[in-house]
C-alpha cells in the first residue's frame, strides 16, 4: 500500500486531477458560451443554425457541418477568449530569458568564446 500511496501523492499527479477539474469546469462554460452565441446567431437570421437536414446527393453532411460550425465557434472562444490574453499577458509580465542574463553568466559566455576561438 506504500507504493500506491507515493504514487497517489505524487505533486505532479495531484497537479493533472486539479488541472483535469478545472478543464471540466471550463468546458461547461465554453459550452454555455458557444450557445449563448448560436443563440444570438439564430436571432440575427431568424432561425436556429441548424444544417441537418441538408443532404447533398443523398449524404447527410448536415450534422457533420453543425458540428463544424460549432467547434469554430467554440475554437474562436477559447482563442479570443483564452490563447491572444494569455499571449498578451506573459509577455508583458514575463521577461525574456535573454533580458535578464546576469553579468557573470555573460562573462562566462565571452570566456568560452575567447577560448574557442583561440582554439581555432
Amino acid at each position: 500500500m506504500k507504493g500506491f500511496k507515493d504514487f497517489i501523492m505524487r505533486g505532479n499527479l495531484v497537479e493533472i486531477a486539479v488541472g483535469l477539474i478545472i478543464a471540466t469546469s471550463f468546458a461547461t462554460v465554453v459550452a454555455t458560451f458557444t450557445e449563448l452565441i448560436l443563440a444570438a446567431i439564430a436571432k440575427v437570421l431568424g432561425a436556429n443554425p441548424d444544417f441537418t437536414s441538408f443532404k447533398p446527393a443523398g449524404l447527410p453532411v448536415g450534422a457533420f457541418i453543425t458540428a463544424v460550425v460549432a467547434f469554430l465557434i467554440l475554437a474562436a472562444v477559447v482563442y479570443f477568449g483564452v490563447v491572444k490574453p494569455y499571449t498578451a499577458m506573459r509577455a508583458r509580465f514575463v521577461k525574456n530569458e535573454e533580458e535578464t542574463t546576469d553579468e557573470s553568466v555573460e562573462l562566462l559566455r565571452e570566456i568560452r568564446d575567447s577560448l574557442r576561438a583561440g582554439r581555432a
